[in-house]
């Protein structure tokens, strides 16, 4: 009761910018909500296929030709997805992707075996993806390969934003545009001084 007491105290004296940014902020985090629901409903392989489009969408594969590509479903060597990074295909990023729901996580076992599935695919980059979280131990193991493999760990929050942010199967509902005086152009102008 205190605790509503005050945010309700908070509340009444932000300004109304400060109110707008707020529900701003509580309409994205409805939605990134929404984001993580959509996926679980799908199935695995519709994520593995999602998460190669965001890779894309995010600018990975470039311009090259087919960058993208989703492995096969069963057998297929701990590597779900890979992104070409060049026109040869010299450079490459190989995708792991758990659609998990929040309240399992992936742990270093996890990691440790994608790692060993790059090092089979001749690869030192790779992207970790995951609808739920990391353990500590991942966050830590990821840590110490001190640059001879580089794995990037996306969890649930961090896809979510991903998607979110860069567009990927989202519209824009609504455009609010809100100005602000422009001082120069007002200073300008002389002051009335009667």
């Amino acid at each position: 009761m205190i605790n509503d007491f005050r945010i309700s105290r908070i509340q009444e004296d932000a300004t109304p910018s400060e109110k707008l940014y707020a529900s701003f902020t509580n309409i994205k985090n409805a939605v990134y909500d929404e984001i993580i629901e959509s996926i679980l409903s799908k199935s695995p392989a519709s994520f593995e296929r999602l998460v190669v489009m965001l890779l894309q969408k995010m600018g990975y594969g470039g311009e090259v030709k087919d960058s993208g590509l989703v492995t096969q479903i069963s057998n297929d060597g701990g590597i779900d997805g890979v992104i070409k990074e060049d026109v040869l295909g010299f450079g490459r990023i190989h995708i792991q992707a758990k659609r998990f729901n929040s309240k399992l996580s992936v742990g270093r076992q996890d990691i440790q075996g994608f790692v060993g599935a790059l090092a089979v695919a001749q690869s030192n980059k790779g992207v970790f993806i995951t609808t739920s979280y990391f353990t500590q131990g991942a966050k830590d193991y990821v840590k110490s390969l001190n640059g001879s493999t580089t794995v990037v760990l996306i969890d649930g929050k961090d896809l979510a934003e991903y998607i979110y942010e860069y567009g990927l199967g989202m519209q824009v509902e609504q455009t609010i545009e809100i100005k602000k005086l422009d001082a120069d152009f007002w200073d300008s102008f002389e002051d009335d001084n009667r």
